[in-house]
């Protein structure tokens, strides 16, 4: 049965004459509908589509009450109209044709409007320069993405634009995708449990909060040696209680952990740990390393970066690598002194590195079974190792003389012996626990080994640039690589930071857009800098009476570059005498730079921003991100942009810094989410290019009272 609608007008609204017209019109017939509808009655279908019509208006309506199922003789406001819906056969027939009409008609007019459009578009081409044609097709494009972004959040309600809420305290010091509980329940075994495996749980949006005790860290250089203990998953009962080697490195002092040189992992002090690898290569010491053609350093088991902080004040970078712990991380303390590190796991999967990344691989006291799988471990020390490259092992099994009151241990050093002698390796030197190996530096020796004595080389297909965490497989790669130059044939450091035409030319690069990328780094480094300087070294209102640090005293000490390119901002850094380091990051989603970035001397890790960084929460002083908002979005991901700004928040140490330079569509976005992960932001403007805007953030520290219980 047909009944009334009532339709709400703004207040002090009149009905004009056609309205009414139509009202009294619908009265009329109202009668009539209503025996034609006793005639011909309403098919279940039917009145289950009229019901939900019906409910459709029931929601929107400003008085928000069930007005449609009021009787049609029931007075009416007075800032409200009547309108009569018929669903009769006939009437339902009349109005499907015409809206078939009416849909015709529209496809027409769309057809022609994209004919307009495209001739439009070929004229344009033909009379304006190409260049002013894609940049305003691409700002077109950003404003597009910006748009459907808002329509996106305004669609979802008022809840999704409130500032967001604070993790459980359980994520404090938790990386998602290590969960080795949960991988544990999934089957995983043999040490896969220890691997990264992100899942649709492993997304976290909310903040992670800080421990109750955080304090900031020191700067540098007090900051590389000294930590406040509250600051790490490690209390002092565990420190007191650990055993001699740990005592000899860490020195507890009230709430603070020092660091000293003097003492390390090993038996002997750091400085003649680092002096007995330089000789052992045939080096009067460990300054010389660079002059060999050593800069980066990959550190397996890396304590807690004791070594990489020895080799820092040498210019040399040393990334270290470990197992995800949940207290007491090599990992965590190592990124609490500002040095280089990130969790990841020897045991199926490959390192995010391409083939051919460091000078040099040490490993001590590291725990690895090298002998088991047939040696796959060393084959991946091999892939990652250049040409010319040295591999320093420590450990009690290298003692050949221990060894020999160990039948377990004597069989291992046979095994790692032997199996370095097939991977071609040279044997240099070999002193009570440690031992070094030289990786050939041509390939001649590949080919002139027996057969089967030895893994055979990687196919063409299977020896890959991006392995973003591939398993791991038994071959020798890199060996068709154009990057195949041995370290001593290399340009010293840090001439290395500037690639010649010819090395530029192995990674498809021209030396001027090289020249061209640092010139504007530079630029934009001395810009970044004058305009966080004021804020950093001013009397902060969440630190009263600190006092502004003095050179060499750095503002920040390490940087996560999100989008590194080629490596240009860290480049720019070190032109500019910062002594940080960068973690230059080559997101999956674009171009690989990576291979280019390492060969400059720089570190580096591929990875897929719709996943966790591999690393700890409060890692990084700095994060910075050019294009990369431009870049994700224009890509069909499984992530949104505020996922990926979640995961920055947990990257950064509370008062660190967010530097985003891109479109400026995106830009005003992006400052909406600055705020809903209560960051204090603020856009800046680009002189030299109206078309791009910096965003420039803090994240707060906020005290532990503010999080729920």
């Amino acid at each position: 049965m047909s009944r009334p609608l009532h339709r709400c007008i703004p207040s002090g609204g009149r009905l004009s004459g056609n309205i009414q017209d139509f009202l009294e019109d619908s009265q009329m017939k109202f009668k009539q509908e209503k025996e034609d509808l006793d005639k011909n009655r309403l098919s279940p279908d039917l009145i289950s589509s009229w019901n939900q019509f019906q409910s459709i208006f029931t929601i929107n309506s400003p008085s928000k009450q069930s007005v449609i199922n009021s009787p049609s003789k029931q007075s009416v406001p007075e800032k409200c109209f009547t309108v009569h819906d018929t669903l009769s056969p006939v009437s339902s027939r009349k109005r499907y044709k015409l809206t078939l009409l009416l849909l015709k008609i529209s496809l027409f007019v769309i057809v022609i409007l994209a004919l307009t459009g495209s001739l439009w578009w070929t004229i344009s081409l033909t009379t304006a320069s190409r260049s002013h044609t894609f940049r305003g097709y691409r700002r077109l494009q950003e404003q597009l993405v910006s748009d459907l972004w808002d329509i996106g959040e305004l669609s979802l309600g008022s809840s999704r634009l409130k500032e967001s809420e604070f993790c459980s305290l359980e994520s404090e010091d938790y990386i998602p995708c290590f969960n080795v509980t949960e991988n544990l329940e999934l089957g995983f075994t043999e040490g896969q449990e220890q691997d990264r495996h992100c899942g649709p749980t492993s997304k976290q949006n909310c903040l992670v909060p800080a421990p109750p005790a955080y304090k900031i860290p020191h700067r540098w250089p007090t900051g590389r040696d000294v930590i406040w203990i509250d600051n790490v998953k490690i209390n002092a009962q565990e420190v007191l209680s650990s055993g001699s080697l740990t005592k000899r490195m860490m020195l507890l002092d009230e709430d603070q952990i020092s660091f000293s040189f003097s003492s390390s992992m090993v038996d002997d002090s750091i400085e003649d740990y680092s002096h007995q690898i330089a000789e052992m290569i045939g080096l009067r010491n460990e300054s010389y390393l660079v002059q060999a053609g050593v800069r980066t350093v990959l550190d397996i088991g890396c304590g807690f970066g004791s070594l990489g902080a020895h080799f820092f004040q040498k210019q040399l970078l040393t990334m270290c690598i470990a197992n995800y712990e949940s207290s007491g991380s090599q990992v965590e303390i190592t990124l609490e002194r500002g040095l280089p590190a990130m969790v990841a796991s020897f045991a199926a999967k490959k390192l995010p590195f391409p083939s051919l990344s460091f000078d040099m691989v040490h490993s001590a006291w590291d725990g690895i079974a090298w002998n088991h799988k047939d040696g796959i471990h060393l084959i991946e020390v091999d892939r990652v190792l250049r040409p010319g490259g040295y591999f320093v092992w420590t450990s009690p099994i290298a003692n050949t003389r221990a060894s020999l009151h160990n039948k377990d241990n004597l069989k291992t050093w046979d095994f790692v012996r032997n199996f370095a002698k097939n991977l071609c390796w040279d044997l240099l030197s070999q002193q009570d626990k440690t031992v070094v190996w030289k990786k050939p530096s041509n390939k001649d020796c590949y080919a002139s080994r027996s057969l089967g004595s030895g893994p055979s080389v990687c196919k063409v297909g299977h020896d890959v640039e991006s392995p973003y965490y591939h398993p791991l497989e038994a071959c020798i790669g890199g060996t068709h690589s154009r990057r195949w130059i041995p370290i001593e044939k290399r340009p010293k450091w840090p001439s290395r930071a500037t690639l010649s035409p010819k090395e530029l030319a192995v990674h498809g690069a021209l030396f001027d857009d090289l020249v061209e990328d640092d010139l504007n780094w530079k630029s934009a480094v001395r810009n970044y800098w004058s305009l966080l300087s004021p804020l950093i070294f001013s009397d902060h209102p969440k630190r009263p009476g600190v006092e502004d640090p003095v050179p060499p005293y750095n503002m920040v000490r390490n940087v996560l570059d999100m989008n590194a390119h080629f490596g240009g901002f860290n480049s720019a850094l070190l032109e500019a005498g910062k002594s940080v380091w960068v973690m230059n990051v080559v997101p999956t989603s674009g171009p690989n730079h990576l291979p280019l970035i390492l060969d400059r001397g720089f570190l580096g890790v591929l990875h897929d921003w719709c996943e966790a960084f591999p690393t700890y929460p409060r890692t990084y002083d700095l994060v910075h991100a050019e294009g990369l908002l431009s870049l994700e979005t224009a890509k069909q991901r499984r992530c949104s942009i505020l996922d990926v700004f979640f995961e920055i928040d947990r990257l950064l140490r509370p008062e660190g810094w967010v530097i985003l330079r891109d479109a400026t569509s995106l830009i005003e976005t992006a400052r909406t989410m600055a705020g809903r992960l209560k960051w204090e932001a603020r856009v800046v403007e680009i002189e030299s290019n109206s078309d791009e805007k910096l965003l420039v953030c803090q994240k707060p520290y906020i005290k532990r009272r503010s999080y729920p219980s």
